[in-house]
């Protein structure tokens, strides 16, 4: 492990100049604010501190630096207190979030990271919290939720930037996605700065590291720069994507507007219905219609709806009266009752 830098090194690079313009053309980090930088200790992670302590004469920032320990590795302390020392060599302010107990899922662990980091947040008063993902991470991610079976929105994962938890003002951005895991590493040799060498990273046991680690090498047979064109791949989704839920927001209203005076559901009064009206479906592409459909069921399905749960009931649109799905997980069946489809259910989503 390298000796850190006692100051930040003032040397200039191409990696300083596309941050810069990536900062100024997307507007992810306005001048004069408090960031807060989530740092693991990595080349990612701490190119970014380095580049932004770079550019903050330029841009005004009050930068803050935080850590969370999962307590996953006999090393975590020491790899806390590693990124401890980065922040004071650096002089940089330093919050550390510890976990009450070993979390044994990534979703677990990731639900309290983000949990702390919010809290450190608050506690420092910063508005951004900065990650660093990169193009890597995200063409990663695209090929993990492709392999699983992903829509569009799972390809697209890994964005710009969007509120930390749900109804959160906090910002979580991610400023590095056009930068690759080959350039960070090549920067933090060329700054002469350490970083800290997680050893689960090359644990094969994890599908990620597996993607990294033996399909990528593999995809660059094909074309040196998969990375980065899986990663613009992603970017370019992510604009369809934030199209079509703009377009879905609008249609569920006019799908879901009833006149309830007008409907005889005496047979199920037992349970809950939604009415879907199919005539304004079948005006609608497919891909609006499966869009609408799943909105509705992550409403009232105690799992996250799949492919298959949608389409059963896309299938409904154009199906005879009186047609009726198999039930659905959580008993919720839906049925043709023209011009609605009638999805029933208990309204027990635990």
């Amino acid at each position: 492990m390298s000796h850190i830098n006692q100051s930040p090194n003032k040397n200039w690079t191409s990696l300083h100049d596309q941050l810069h313009k990536t900062l100024r053309q997307r507007k992810l980090l306005p001048k004069n604010q408090r960031i807060l930088i989530a740092v693991s200790g990595g080349q990612d992670s701490i190119s970014l501190t380095k580049l932004l302590l770079d550019l903050q004469s330029k841009w005004g920032w009050y930068l803050v630096i935080a850590h969370c320990d999962h307590r996953w590795r006999l090393d975590s302390e020491a790899n806390a207190n590693y990124v401890k020392n980065l922040a004071t060599n650096w002089q940089l302010p330093f919050f550390l979030g510890v976990a009450d107990r070993v979390y044994q899922s990534e979703a677990e662990a990731r639900k309290w990271r983000y949990q702390t980091l919010s809290k450190i947040a608050l506690e420092s008063n910063s508005q951004y919290i900065v990650t660093g993902h990169t193009a890597s991470d995200r063409a990663e991610t695209l090929l993990y939720n492709l392999i699983r079976g992903s829509g569009t929105d799972g390809l697209q994962a890994l964005t710009w930037q969007r509120p930390l938890t749900e109804n959160s003002s906090i910002l979580l951005i991610r400023p590095l996605l056009e930068i690759t895991r080959s350039q960070t590493g090549n920067f933090c040799q060329e700054q002469k700065i350490g970083i800290w060498e997680d050893s689960t990273n090359q644990d094969l046991r994890y599908a990620r590291n597996r993607i990294r680690l033996e399909l990528f090498p593999m995809l660059r047979q094909f074309n040196p720069q998969a990375e980065l064109a899986l990663a613009q791949t992603a970017e370019i989704l992510s604009a369809e994507v934030d199209y079509l839920e703009n377009e879905t927001e609008k249609l569920l209203e006019k799908v879901t507007k009833i006149d309830i005076d007008n409907l005889n559901i005496s047979e199920f009064e037992s349970q809950q219905v939604q009415y879907i009206n199919r005539l304004v479906l079948r005006e609608v592409p497919l891909a609006l219609q499966r869009r609408v459909i799943r909105r509705i069921l992550q409403k009232v399905l105690p799992i996250h709806p799949n492919f298959s749960h949608i389409e059963k009931l896309t299938n409904l649109i154009d199906a005879p009266n009186r047609s009726q799905t198999d039930p659905v997980p959580g008993g919720a069946i839906a049925k043709v009752q023209h011009p609605w489809i009638l999805l029933f259910y208990t309204g027990n989503r635990e």
